[in-house]
């Protein structure tokens, strides 16, 4: 894991992995395309209600290798999904997600909003979730604004240990979070499951700032806008995989590949499938 690497190596395999390598790379191969993970972002979302039932499925029928979900915690304690730390937009509720019991948030309708067929659709729980796909999908599981949910890092880690999640096979158990101070704090609960940090500020994309990340962290997760052949090269010379979000377009998804990122993470996981190839732009 990128956390047991010595910094200074990595400085050494930056001048090997320069970009300038690269610059006259070909269109990645079919083969290339399949080492590239399929992060279905809140489940297949483009065709299903986010971090819901049926966009996780729906994830794994389409053959996407990771699921990836938003965990919060209710008023009474319980992890759910949702992504927004209030329930207006995906369901027909108001208010915080923290102010709501888990018997008020699962009586929300968290799937009409995406269309009639969905109606009813229920927010999960987050050890429902687990006990649905593990060993069928790897899961991504992204904690929301953790600094709203005092000590939901303990409470993530006690789920993943009591179903021997702790010392995941293949990596297929991924924690990652915009906030680091919470990413610190789980590769310390979790030293043998892959952590992530997440950023859309280029700030973050410093040679120094990646060295810092690549202290607890092995995969560094950026928005694909602040994504070059340069800071490819240097996450992956820091021993860090890279995983870029979040792919609306084909076009997108051909310019993640030709980066030579780790993982996509989409709304479309056929976008990123590698037996499409002539995917039209939708």
């Amino acid at each position: 894991m990128s956390k047991k690497l010595l910094v200074g190596t990595g400085m050494a395999l930056s001048l090997l992995l320069s970009p300038f390598s690269q610059s006259f790379a070909e269109e990645p191969t079919v083969g290339e395309r399949k080492q590239v993970s399929n992060v279905a972002h809140r489940g297949a979302t483009a065709y299903s209600p986010e971090n819901t039932i049926a966009a996780f499925d729906l994830a794994v029928d389409m053959k996407a290798d990771y699921i990836e979900i938003d965990v919060q915690r209710s008023k009474d304690g319980e992890l759910v999904l949702i992504h927004d730390t209030t329930v207006d937009r995906t369901t027909d509720g108001t208010g915080k997600v923290g102010d709501l019991t888990l018997e008020q948030l699962r009586s929300l309708d968290a799937g009409s909003w995406k269309g009639e067929q969905f109606a009813g659709e229920p927010i999960p729980t987050f050890e429902e979730i687990l006990d649905l796909y593990r060993g069928k999908v790897g899961i991504l599981i992204e904690l929301k604004a953790p600094e709203l949910y005092p000590g939901i890092e303990e409470q993530v880690t006690a789920a993943l240990i009591e179903r021997n999640l702790d010392k995941p096979q293949n990596e297929k158990i991924i924690i990652q979070s915009f906030n680091f101070e919470s990413m610190k704090k789980m590769d310390q609960l979790l030293p043998r499951v892959p952590i992530g940090v997440l950023t859309s500020n280029r700030a973050d994309t410093t040679l120094e700032a990646l060295k810092e990340f690549s202290t607890y962290a092995d995969w560094f997760n950026p928005s694909y806008g602040v994504v070059t052949e340069e800071l490819v090269n240097q996450v992956h010379s820091l021993g860090m995989q890279i995983g870029s979000w979040t792919v609306r377009s084909q076009e997108a998804a051909d310019f993640l590949f030709e980066m030579g990122v780790d993982a996509i993470i989409s709304d479309y996981p056929d976008y990123v499938d590698p037996r499409n190839t002539n995917i039209p732009v939708k």
